[in-house]
């Protein structure tokens, strides 16, 4: 089953600010890198990153909890990671540690084990994460011509 596409866009607002913009919601975001780069007046892409997941997990958990008829009430997520740098000293986020915590007591709810063994294949974030994600990158300039990367095909300076 072929999902529609999901499309954000970026635009520039200042050094190392952008409003985001997620197509087909209402919703809009403002993003900053941390000092001294930039300002840190919103999430940088790795704290967003880090809310993608935990995000993702809660919901996840959340939908295997009711589709075994539990009601539960609000969700406490929490994410931490420490960004290091690589052997080319690069920033990475090797690996993050999520806390999930259920109101109530696991008394409470139906089905647990099976819940908490199937809660995260749900997740599309943390999986696609986890394999990996094949990133496709093409930079043109204003009048459309390929500067890095492969066009899409059909589209301007293909």
């Amino acid at each position: 089953m072929a999902s529609d596409p999901i499309t954000v866009v970026l635009e520039q607002t200042g050094d190392y600010a952008f409003h985001v913009r997620f197509e087909g919601l209402e919703a809009e975001l403002h993003t900053d890198e941390s000092p001294p780069l930039g300002r840190g007046e919103g999430p940088n892409p790795a704290r967003l990153l880090l809310a993608a997941i935990a995000n993702c997990l809660s919901a996840s958990l959340v939908f295997a909890l009711r589709k075994f008829h539990n009601t539960p009430g609000p969700l406490r997520a929490t994410i931490t990671a420490v960004p290091v740098r690589n052997a080319q000293r690069r920033v990475r986020i090797p690996q993050a540690q999520v806390v999930l915590e259920l109101p109530g007591l696991n008394a409470d709810y139906q089905h647990l084990e099976r819940v908490l063994d199937t809660f995260e294949d749900f997740c599309t974030v943390t999986q696609s994460v986890r394999d990996g994600m094949d990133v496709e990158v093409t930079v043109r300039d204003a009048a459309g011509h390929v500067l890095h990367g492969q066009a899409q095909a059909g589209e301007a300076g293909a």
